[in-house]
């Protein structure tokens, strides 16, 4: 894992999906688009998942935040993905 500060580029609303680890069978997920602080719009960007209450948090474009990734990848159909999980993220 590793924590940046980074700047919201935008963030999507959440939506319920199924989950055999939750008791209640669902949880919240949410996407969320962050840019690494420069001068420009050619920085590293991350397209993130957000889970459970974290997904419920609302943050705006343009918020400077401190926020922990989980990068991790997996096989689907024979394809390799890459998936970004904020596991905190923070506003400063």
């Amino acid at each position: 894992m590793e924590t940046k500060i980074v700047k919201v580029v935008r963030q999507g609303e959440a939506f319920s999906v199924q989950s055999s680890k939750q008791e209640s069978g669902s949880l919240q997920k949410c996407n969320i688009v962050l840019r690494e602080l420069g001068g420009s719009k050619y920085e590293n960007e991350y397209v993130c998942t957000m889970l459970g209450n974290l997904a419920l948090c609302r943050f705006y474009e343009g918020d400077v935040v401190a926020a922990t990734l989980r990068f991790s990848t997996h096989e689907y159909q024979g394809q390799t993905f890459q998936e970004v999980l904020a596991t905190d993220i923070v506003k400063i």
